[in-house]
């Protein structure tokens, strides 16, 4: 009889899991996401490049003409970078979903001279 009455009250209950196209989960507040720059913060001084457990971070130029090259698909969202940089030029925004057709995609590039875009 326990059996009967565990199986009614699950049918009674709200589905734990989501919908996922159609709803979607919120982030856990202060959850790290991906990192971002403002380069025009970045002095160019590499510490975010050699802190980078995953190699995810290049940096092409020296100093204030420095470029970034972040790449998506080698990041671990490990904050390592965010929390290196000196002038604050690094912050987590709460996207986490990186989600591209091809891996060649997952590439942004920070630049001065040219507005901020993904790498085709």
């Amino acid at each position: 009889m326990t059996i009967i009455k565990e199986v009614i009250s699950n049918f009674l209950k709200k589905p734990v899991t989501l919908r996922f196209p159609y709803e979607k989960m919120q982030p856990v507040e202060n959850s790290r996401g991906q990192p971002t720059w403002k380069i025009e913060r970045c002095m160019g001084c590499n510490l975010c490049v050699n802190v980078c457990p995953s190699q995810a971070i290049e940096l092409r130029g020296k100093g204030r003409e420095s470029e970034i090259i972040y790449y998506q698909s080698k990041c671990l969202f490990c904050g390592e970078c965010i929390d290196v940089c000196p002038t604050n030029a690094i912050h987590s925004i709460s996207e986490y979903k990186t989600v591209f057709p091809e891996k060649d995609k997952m590439k942004k590039e920070y630049s001065r001279s040219k507005q901020n875009r993904e790498i085709k």
